[in-house]
Parts: C-alpha cells; structure tokens; sequence
C-alpha cells in the first residue's frame, strides 16, 4: 500500500511539474503573434485589398445612405466625407508603402485611416442599410483589422 501510495504521489509531483514547465512557454507562444515579422508581400497584399475594397465601399455606401432615414442630412454629408477620408487615407497608405517600401514607415497614415472608419463603423453597427453595403463593409472591416494588427494598433469591434 505504501509503495503504490508513494508511486502515486511520484506521478502526480511529475505532472505538476511538466505542467509548470509547459505553462510559461505556452504564453509565450500565444503572445508571439505582436512580435511577428510581417513580409513585405503580404502587407502590400493587405493595403491593395484594402485600398481597393475602400474604392468600392465608398460608392455603395453612398447610396445606401441616400436610402437611409438620414437622406438630406448633415450627418450623411459627414459620413461620406468619412468614406471619402478613409479612401483617400487608404490611397496615401498605398502610394507611401511603394515609395518607401518600408512598411512601418506608414503606421501613422493606417492609424488615420482606422480613426476614419471608426464613425462608418458606428452606423454599421447602429443602422440598418442596404445589405450589399453591409457585406462590404464586413470585408473592409476584416481587411482594415488585419492591417491593425499587422501595425499593433486598436482594431474595429
């Protein structure tokens, strides 16, 4: 009885300590995506989908909102400059990277491009528009929040 209690305990102790062990380096494992080093391939990929994608938001978030309740408001007229900001931001993202070629050189300008979609961002959540519209924006949100993370910046909800 002794010796199975002591074997048992021998185990356990043995356990616990491959699980101590094990634990730290799992952290660090699932932490490691911040410090990733990004190709330059694929973050000129992400910006020209991204860029592109803009281009196409804008025009149909444009006549979603002509559909909208705030139809002739200066709230739509706010909103579209928004889309127009984040297009144009997102242009300045795309020429900046080709010029530089460095690609942390344009962290700032995806920081104003995020800032800009945050308003889009609110209306989607709130509002309910033209369901081309909402798909598109999904596909520019999830484009737009793989270049946060890519840049390690706030990521839209």
């Amino acid at each position: 009885m002794r010796n199975r209690l002591l074997k048992s305990f021998t185990a356990l102790a043995v356990c616990c300590l491959v699980l101590a062990i094990a634990s730290p380096s799992f952290a660090q494992v699932r932490g490691s995506y911040r410090s990733r080093a990004y190709s330059r391939a694929y973050v000129d990929r992400l910006i020209r989908q991204a860029e592109n994608r803009s281009d196409q938001f804008v025009a149909i978030f444009d006549r979603a909102l002509d559909r909208s309740r705030l139809e002739g408001t200066i709230r739509e007229d706010r909103l579209n400059e928004r889309a127009f900001q984040l297009e144009r931001e997102l242009n300045v993202v795309r020429r900046e990277f080709n010029r530089t070629g460095n690609y942390y050189s344009v962290r700032s300008h995806v920081a104003i491009a995020l800032n800009s979609a945050q308003a889009i961002n609110r209306v989607m959540h709130n509002r309910r528009l033209i369901p081309v519209a909402e798909r598109q924006w999904a596909l520019l949100r999830s484009e737009l929040n793989r270049l946060a993370a890519v840049y390690n910046l706030r990521r839209l909800s």
